[in-house]
């Protein structure tokens, strides 16, 4: 969790300097993060906030910026299960980060999976939350550190993860869906556009998983 804890650091911190730099006090960007929980949802809160009173609109929004969580749960129906008091944190508390570590590391036989959930969804909220903290705190004095290529550090890890999980799948049909699935996200990115691709691509996933399994004989057993 130490390299997440570190690029979250950088994306925190330049949420925290952003909320600054519009004319919110410090603590808008933990509270927003601690509440929100959302980091691209977080940034586009701040311009609903100075645009006005507009909730069908901010509905919306979030449907199509964070739409993608819906899929999420559907795929970790079978492992958030028989958690205990460990449920609800952990279910609340899950982000593409948390649910890309959940679903791909393969644990061994002595560590307890559920405790594993659980462990990597606080400490990736606490990561969050905390460096929103410091850029609110602090982001004047960190303004003038060039952080160029430093947003890249997730999309390197979201791809490293799809990679692994393509190459480590149990049968080629799974690699098929795999490559399927990066061909209809670029698909939807020149469709819709950036701000409602991920919605799309999902839903047409979902459609694309559901045939395979249900006329296709694919089942990721």
């Amino acid at each position: 969790m130490i390299p997440m804890g570190l690029s979250f650091l950088f994306l925190g911190v330049g949420f925290g300097l952003y909320a600054t730099s519009q004319g919110f006090p410090w603590w808008t960007a933990p509270v927003l993060a601690s509440t929100i929980f959302a980091g691209s949802m977080e940034f586009v809160t701040i311009g609903l906030l100075m645009a006005g009173f507009d909730p069908v609109n901010t509905f919306m929004l979030t449907l199509f910026v964070n739409g993608r969580h819906f899929f999420y749960g559907l795929s970790a129906l079978q492992r958030y299960v028989h958690m205990g008091w460990k449920w609800f944190p952990t279910v609340a508390w899950m982000c593409d980060e948390s649910f890309a570590i959940n679903v791909s590391t393969k644990l061994p036989d002595d560590v307890d999976e559920k405790w594993f959930y659980f462990h990597v969804s606080w400490l990736n909220y606490i990561f969050w939350v905390v460096s929103t903290l410091v850029g609110g705190l602090f982001g004047d004095l960190l303004a003038s550190v060039d952080l160029r290529g430093i947003g890249f550090v997730l999309p390197g890890l979201f791809i490293v993860i799809f990679l692994e999980m393509l190459f480590n799948a149990k049968s080629n049909n799974i690699r098929g869906l795999g490559a399927v699935g990066a061909v209809v996200a670029l698909a939807m990115l020149l469709l819709t556009g950036k701000s409602l691709f991920m919605l799309a691509s999902m839903g047409c996933m979902l459609v694309v998983c559901y045939i395979a399994y249900k006329w296709g004989g694919v089942h990721l057993d």
